[in-house]
């Protein structure tokens, strides 16, 4: 009788807030960082690369404290200068005091870039690689050296590539990343390469690291593990510069789903976070202020989408016949008119997520799937916004207390010369609540209208007013839906308070501040719901 083999681990490494910051258009701020910090921490990646401390006020910022609990936090930054030793280093300083738990160097491994880029002889890069690794190691922290441009270094001068691998994996590093920087590897060159690699050490310390320039980085990140490589790296819907990185969101689903990869690999994503996959996709791209990508593997809106006809009959009799694997199984839901009880099931699921029970056979249940998918089709977006679902999940179910009541807001923006003859541009709110039984009028100015709003609902609450204590808003974003000055605006509003929780509301109307007066307002009644307020 047989045993068993026993599964190899392959270690996830995210690096959308490093590599992935260099997407054209994406300008994280501190607290973005924070929050996608938390998202991927949650989910369960083993490494979360949040930037290179040292290089611009945000990622020192962003380093001053330790951003994951169950993740290896980790730095990323250059190897030592030539000529400098590693105690005298202003950037290896830089990485070594930051709160990080491992530090990822990237290391030239191409010698055109030694000489082009560094302008250094190759024995003083592969010295410069050995010497940070230990550095590293002697701050207590896990090195990692990612080999850029190793598959074409490798072509050009496959001893030289070898040798700057060698050095690092000699020095202690964790692991050797093998860098495809420019994207344009092969599946079948990549599989080669690392194959030869893994002669020299073991592939339990080789990791691959694919840029997307031929759109292959998710099958050359596949080869090199067929090779043997054992660590992977991406970004969250594979964002970066140019063509972007391998696709964490179709590679983790494939790597657990696909008995090829499944029945001898295991991965630290459970089944329970992988089927929170869809919404990590979708609401990542909220969060950046885009819209998903409809036909994206596994978790596109139209990944197990079919119209009708004899593959919609097919699906009704056996799913497996036009499905790869379950919707379920990634989050996602199969879109067919006659997936109703599917429907149910999603949300039932979330909403036992958010601690509210009710029966599958419940009308107010239809009646909430209803209003849900009619709000949608208006431009909400409650994949992003879980505060605002919640409350509209409540209200429907009849569970919420109505804390106030909006009699009537106002808002207006002036631009007028001050006392001095500067132009300034001034805006102020008022604000009518009915709370208690007694009506309220609170008048505020702001930087602008939307904040002018917000000091205005917040400054008398009433009875609630100590219940809101500690509430802020730490980010705005506006999505226009369809165009022209008239289009339809979706508004999100990221909310925090004094207990570290961050919550996302949304509100969608033909005017900006209309559509961010119900977004602020859903997020007052979020964080008196939370703090337990007794109407």
């Amino acid at each position: 009788m047989s045993t068993p083999q026993t599964k190899q681990r392959i270690t996830l490494f995210d690096t959308t807030l490093r590599d992935g910051a260099q997407t054209p258009g994406i300008d994280f701020s501190v607290e973005d960082k924070i929050a996608i910090s938390e998202m991927l921490d949650d989910f369960g990646l083993d490494y979360v690369e949040g930037g290179y401390p040292g290089a611009n006020p945000t990622d020192t910022a962003f380093f001053e404290t330790p951003r994951t609990k169950n993740a290896t936090f980790t730095a990323f930054g250059m190897t030592k200068r030539a000529g400098v030793s590693a105690s005298n280093d202003p950037g290896l300083a830089a990485l070594t005091g930051s709160q990080a738990s491992a530090i990822c160097y990237v290391a030239k491994a191409w010698d055109l870039h030694v000489k082009v880029a560094l302008g250094c002889t190759n024995d003083e890069n592969v010295e410069n690689i050995t010497a940070s690794v230990k550095a590293a190691i002697d701050a207590g922290k896990e090195a990692l050296v990612d080999c850029e441009h190793f598959f074409d270094g490798y072509k050009a001068n496959p001893e030289y590539a070898l040798a700057c691998a060698r050095a690092a994996y000699e020095a202690g590093a964790r692991w050797v990343v093998l860098c495809d920087t420019n994207g344009g590897s092969q599946p079948s060159e990549v599989h080669a390469i690392v194959e030869e690699l893994t002669k020299h050490m073991p592939g339990d310390h080789v990791g691959i690291h694919a840029h997307n320039d031929t759109d292959q980085a998710v099958a050359n990140s596949l080869a090199a593990i067929e090779a043997g490589a054992r660590h992977v790296q991406g970004t969250l819907n594979g964002i970066g510069e140019r063509c972007g990185n391998a696709n964490l969101v179709s590679l983790i689903p494939t790597l657990a789903l696909k008995p090829h990869f499944a029945d001898r690999f295991e991965i630290g994503i459970t089944k329970e976070k992988l089927a929170d996959i869809t919404r990590l996709s979708r609401t990542f791209d909220e969060l950046l202020n885009r819209a998903p990508h409809s036909q994206a593997p596994y978790a596109g809106s139209s990944a197990f989408a079919t119209k009708a006809g004899i593959h919609a009959s097919a699906l009704m009799k056996d799913p497996s016949t036009y499905e790869h694997v379950e919707p379920q199984s990634v989050g996602n839901q199969r879109n067919l008119m006659v997936s109703d009880q599917g429907g149910k099931s999603n949300f039932l699921d979330q909403l036992a997520r958010r601690g509210i029970e009710v029966s599958k056979s419940d009308p107010e249940l239809d009646t909430l799937i209803a209003l849900v998918k009619e709000r949608e089709a208006d431009g909400y977006a409650y994949e992003a916004a879980e505060a605002s679902f919640e409350l509209l999940a409540r209200r429907t179910l009849g569970t919420v207390p109505t804390f106030f009541k909006v009699e009537s807001f106002r808002t207006s923006v002036e631009r007028r010369f001050n006392a001095i003859g500067d132009v300034v541009t001034v805006s102020e709110a008022v604000v009518k609540l009915l709370i208690d039984g007694e009506s309220v009028m609170s008048v505020a100015e702001g930087q602008g209208p939307v904040n002018a709003l917000d000091r205005a609902l917040r400054s008398d609450l009433g009875k609630f007013s100590s219940e809101i204590e500690g509430l802020e808003l730490v980010d705005y974003k506006v999505r226009i839906l369809n165009g022209g000055t008239e289009a339809i605006t979706r508004v999100l509003i990221e909310s925090t308070d004094d207990t570290g929780e961050r919550w996302w509301t949304v509100g969608v109307s033909d005017n900006i501040i209309d559509a961010s007066f119900q977004a602020l307002i859903d997020s007052l009644n979020y964080k008196l719901i939370k703090s337990g307020a007794v109407v």
